[in-house]
């Protein structure tokens, strides 16, 4: 073994993917082939589901007779339920396997999404969309899981992949949402999403579960690590958490401000104003889908900064440009900027920590993507609407310094 390999050994141990039992697998093999065609259809059944309840909101909000306030309490259901089971479907990966606990979360979602359109009041919406959220919460966590076991088996940084089969199901889930809202109720809607879940997931789950999860093994003679090394693994998981949620913050922001912002500040039609997202959102799918391509030419480290860096820049121009089609075009960067960050960093957090590194970044994430919303508003009501975008360009920028700073951790062995 050449004196550099012999050094990374000692330092990082050595990683080597097996599967229970002793067997190595196949980094080409089928049985990971089939493990990562299972896992991208559970990453786009999850888009698919949640963009279907979301285009359903106005017709339940009527159903519901709530008001704008009552309604955004009950929306609180969905990220309360999910921040609440984040950390403990972690412990349950840990236990009884991120496999089983990925195909239990997806038939509870697909059986949840069932449930908002048979509340009539606030109050009840708000109680099912608590069982909604924690199911979506709990199968994020587990298939970023899975997905993680199944990056250092494969030995490529496919994450990105996943993360844009995501996008493509939401994309697919609106679309078709879309359609048929003016022809069916929100019931039959929801219940055929239910009925579509639960034979996606009977299908990709049975291919999931006939499949260990392959997992790294070190050997004996690797040195124990120090003292205070879980610590420093906290504290770096913890800001690979950060990474998730400045990059987070920033969806969540665009998502609800981005087509206010170029309809009141630029003056355009509210069509034109309702693609700002479109690109966005377009552009960060196509970054992920080429996210494994540049992460083997560039490194992880390179494209955290670079992607962080061109999002900072990409908003400044979205924010400030004082033409449409100049702001649509920094959406577009910064959807490229993003696309990578948040699946790298929970990738990373999951290489370093397991299924409760996992869980800790998505908590974080997820806590972004609640925390950018509210605050633009606050901001946009003590300044401009504006001025209070820009917070998504220097948390960019700060999500791509901690990334520097940390260069060495992010460097991994993919």
């Amino acid at each position: 073994m050449p004196t550099l390999n012999k050094i990374r050994t000692a330092l990082l141990g050595d990683t080597r993917t097996v599967l229970p039992g002793g067997r190595c697998p196949d980094r080409g093999g089928p049985a990971l082939r089939r493990l990562r065609i299972a896992l991208t259809v559970f990453f786009a059944l999850d888009g698919f589901l949640f963009a279907g309840w979301v285009v359903r909101i106005p017709a339940i909000k009527e159903q519901t007779g709530a008001s704008a306030g009552a309604l955004g309490l009950a929306l609180l259901g969905v990220s309360a339920g999910a921040v609440a089971t984040m950390m403990l479907t972690g412990r349950l990966c840990r236990r009884f396997g991120s496999h089983l606990v990925t195909v239990v979360a997806g038939v509870l979602m697909s059986a949840g999404i069932a449930l908002p359109p048979l509340t009539h009041s606030a109050t009840a919406l708000g109680l099912v969309l608590l069982v909604f959220g924690a199911a979506y919460g709990g199968i994020n966590v587990a298939m970023n899981s899975a997905a993680v076991d199944l990056v250092a088996a494969l030995r490529r940084p496919v994450m990105p992949g996943f993360h844009a089969a995501f996008s493509l199901g939401g994309m697919l889930g609106a679309g078709l949402g879309g359609l048929v809202a003016g022809h069916l109720s929100p019931t039959r809607h929801l219940l055929l999403l239910t009925v579509a879940g639960l034979a996606v997931t009977a299908v990709a789950g049975r291919m999931l579960l006939a499949h260990p999860a392959p997992r790294a093994e070190r050997p004996a003679s690797a040195p124990a690590a120090g003292g205070d090394a879980p610590r420093r693994g906290s504290r770096t998981v913890a800001l690979f958490g950060v990474i998730a949620l400045c990059t987070a913050y920033g969806e969540g922001a665009l998502a609800d401000w981005g087509a206010l912002h170029l309809q009141q500040d630029l003056g355009v039609h509210a069509s034109v104003a309702a693609a700002g997202y479109s690109v966005f959102a377009l552009a960060m799918t196509l970054g992920r889908l080429s996210g494994t391509f540049l992460l083997e030419r560039l490194g992880q480290t390179t494209a955290l900064v670079v992607g962080g860096a061109a999002a900072a820049g990409g908003m400044l121009l979205g924010a400030l440009a004082p033409t449409v089609w100049a702001a649509l075009a920094g959406f577009a960067v910064t959807g490229l900027g993003l696309a990578n960050i948040f699946p790298v960093a929970v990738g990373r957090a999951g290489e370093l920590g397991g299924p409760g590194g996992v869980a800790a970044a998505s908590t974080f994430g997820y806590g972004g993507m609640l925390l950018g919303p509210p605050v633009i508003g606050l901001l946009a009501d003590a300044s401009s609407l504006p001025v209070a975008l820009t917070t998504v360009a220097g948390l960019a920028a700060v999500a791509a310094a901690i990334a520097y700073a940390t260069r060495r951790t992010v460097s991994g062995a993919c």
